[in-house]
């Protein structure tokens, strides 16, 4: 079993990556393949998922999403991936709020989660995950700030692309005035 691989990104596919560890390339499915680099080095902790006809590796950036993802895993008529899709629009704190406040309608917005699979997760996981060691001020105002870009009729897909490039120690109403001029190039 595999814990973690440290190496650099050989090649970043639309749901994967390659990572070169001593000459051994290592596909590795990953949630947000494009925050990844070419020719950077990266610690991915991983994930080996082993059935019968296939060997995978689902690989993150911290213990805590790995942790989060192990969970998910558990609950009853999820996968891997779909578990994994859940980070890719989700922040980790975000997750966790949505299970423990019991926010369907947050949940629902991932792929491939119906209101049935909503309503398992949060019966397996309420009171059972709880938040990062992270800022979860800076973590919630991430969120807000998503929601209202979405509320402004942005597409999740544009907003993910700006949010790294926006400065997240200005207030609100200030990452939004730069958020909407980054959306608008």
């Amino acid at each position: 079993m595999y814990s973690y691989f440290n190496g650099k990104i050989d090649n970043v596919n639309s749901d994967s990556i390659v990572i070169d560890v001593n000459g051994v390339g290592y596909l590795i499915y990953v949630p947000n393949p494009f925050s990844y680099e070419v020719n950077q080095t990266y610690k991915v902790y991983v994930y080996n998922h082993i059935r019968e006809d296939a060997y995978s590796l689902y690989g993150f950036k911290s213990l805590d999403e790995l942790e989060l993802f192990m969970k998910l895993i558990n609950v009853k008529g999820m996968g891997p991936k779909v578990a994994s899709g859940i980070f890719a629009t989700g922040s980790i704190n975000g997750i966790v709020d949505a299970i423990n406040k019991e926010n369907l309608l947050y949940l629902t917005k991932f792929p491939k989660i119906g209101d049935k699979l909503a309503r398992q997760i949060v019966l397996d996981l309420k009171g059972k995950v709880f938040a990062t060691s992270n800022d979860i001020e800076e973590d919630n105002t991430a969120d807000e700030l998503i929601s209202v870009l979405e509320n402004l009729g942005y597409k999740t897909t544009e907003i993910k692309k700006v949010i790294p490039l926006i400065d997240n120690s200005k207030t609100l109403e200030e990452q939004v005035k730069d958020a909407l001029k980054a959306l608008l190039k």
